[in-house]
């Protein structure tokens, strides 16, 4: 992924989670997730035309 190991991962969301917090952390994620799932509804309506 992106030419990261486990570890480089591991390191970023440690010093992103010191930087922002918790609840900034989860907000992002929960941001990520929704804009992942409009992204496959809209792949899939544009394979479906």
């Amino acid at each position: 992924m992106f030419g990261l190991d486990t570890k480089e991962i591991i390191l970023i969301a440690v010093v992103l989670l010191v930087l922002f917090g918790s609840q900034k952390m989860v907000e992002f994620a929960r941001g990520l997730g929704e804009a992942k799932k409009e992204l496959g509804k809209v792949k899939k309506e544009l394979k479906d035309e």
